[in-house]
């Protein structure tokens, strides 16, 4: 692969350049606006994965967003890979926030700045630039799909169907996902396991209209003040989920395990200061990493309700809403847990005021071997590239689409991925290290010797 990291080293500029254009799409697939930008994102793309080697790059319609798809076929009878990633972007929210004009990347600090520069453009083009540089020297071992989604954001709701629909065009060996993160540059891991999702959103109605909080206040119930005290009951004094039923299929890890998952590097103090928090707060007799690991948990993403601009107004809301996520670990069904979690808040809410609950998206956790070969390949390629051997780690996100793929293709998925915490994805200021890029499209090509070689 020498002559595809020298090709690497000659472009790196122009990569660069490249992937500005694709950052400068303002691809926000959770507001309509925004539809004419995904398709423009789909469509450059597609003409970009062409540009690159590409057989065939189609712009494929689905019940939303459209799915890129393209293909480079070197032998039949070659291992074939399958790469998946995403175009959209969360939206750039609160945008006064942003030190930076969130779409119009720019580079400082050793740093790109801008909306999706991780999350996930920045990672699924370095497959894009790692598959040009094999390309274009003739060293590609491995058969190659891309399947890039305009929908990752919002649960991926037209994925489902589409890969249903296209399971002999989506065979492949392995799924190749860049869309987590690493332990640090000093310690590289391969994410092996995701936790899963079940999003809800509540909406609570007291009174048929606003009213004069002078008037009425004391007297009629406000469903703000409610909805906060029924958020709050759903956690108690010792970090737990408080749904009756819950837990009841988490699988407790043993005293072995727990000690050896407590073995990846991390400390808590340089944690603490760099969320700029005076301590760290979740499930008692759990170790932070463990928290965010294997065990399961519920926030609030956002609540709102009554009168929030500038200024005053005296006023008892009809209604106030929250949208609430639960993180799920191996053996929990994301789908029971959206039923455990609608009849427990209707049973506490007071008759005072009304509810309607409503699940919003979810998916399963996943687990990855460490022994398929595909890991043993990754496990290989950073050695090359890092130096050092990868740990095993299990992230705190989730990917709902990653366990549908087995689900529906029967194919298991590698999470070869280069974030970093401080990238910020999802926040303000979102940001990805020029050598995390240039180290994963580096590390890609190896993966793909060294796949091609496994039995």
């Amino acid at each position: 692969m020498k002559k595809a990291h020298d090709y690497i080293g000659v472009n790196r500029d122009r990569f660069l350049d490249e992937l500005f254009e694709l950052l400068r799409i303002p691809s926000i697939s959770a507001q309509s606006e925004h539809k004419p930008d995904m398709k423009r994102c789909a469509e450059w793309l597609a003409a970009a994965l062409v540009k690159s080697g590409a057989d065939r790059a189609d712009v494929m319609p689905t019940e939303g967003n459209p799915v890129v798809y393209a293909e480079k076929i070197v032998d039949p009878a070659a291992k074939t890979v399958l790469v998946y990633g995403h175009y959209d972007v969360m939206p750039v929210d609160p945008r006064e926030e942003w030190r930076t004009e969130p779409f119009e990347p720019t580079i400082a600090d050793g740093r790109i700045w801008g909306r999706g520069a991780d999350d996930d453009k920045g990672q699924l083009f370095m497959h894009a630039k790692a598959f040009e540089a094999m390309c274009a020297t003739d060293s590609l071992p491995c058969n190659v799909k891309f399947m890039l989604e305009g929908e990752e954001e919002i649960g991926s709701p037209s994925l489902y169907k589409f890969c249903a629909d296209n399971k002999e065009l989506l065979a492949a060996d392995i799924i190749l996902v860049s869309d987590t993160s690493m332990i640090s540059m000093d310690t590289p891991s391969i994410t092996c396991g995701l936790r899963g999702l079940t999003y809800m959103e509540v909406e609570v109605t007291g009174p048929n209209k606003d009213l004069h909080s002078g008037l009425f206040g004391g007297a009629v119930a406000n469903p703000a003040n409610v909805l906060t005290r029924l958020v709050a009951s759903l956690i108690d004094d010792k970090g737990r989920v408080t749904i009756p039923g819950f837990y009841d299929d988490v699988r407790e890890l043993t005293p072995a395990e727990r000690e050896a998952f407590n073995e990846a590097p991390f400390d808590l103090d340089e944690y603490k200061k760099s969320l700029d928090v005076g301590d760290v707060e979740g499930e008692e007799g759990y170790t932070t990493i463990e928290r965010t690991g294997v065990r399961p948990s519920l926030d609030v993403n956002g609540i709102w309700g009554g009168y929030i601009e500038e200024g005053t107004k005296t006023v008892i809301p009809s209604k106030a809403s929250a949208k609430i996520s639960m993180r799920l670990v191996p053996n929990q069904d994301f789908e029971k847990i959206a039923e455990l979690f609608e009849r427990h808040f209707r049973a506490i809410a007071p008759a005072s005021v009304k509810v309607d609950v409503r699940f919003l998206h979810g998916g399963a956790p996943y687990v990855a071997p460490t022994d398929m070969p595909a890991y043993k390949a990754a496990e290989r390629a950073i050695v090359d590239t890092f130096g050092k051997k990868p740990l095993p780690f299990y992230s705190g996100g989730s990917i709902p689409i990653i366990s549908g793929f087995e689900r529906i293709l029967g194919i298991k998925s590698l999470l070869i991925g280069f974030g970093l915490a401080e990238d910020a994805i999802h926040s303000p200021n979102e940001s990805y290290g020029l050598d995390q890029f240039f180290k994963g499209v580096e590390t890609i090509p190896l993966f793909y010797k060294y796949f091609a070689e496994t039995k």
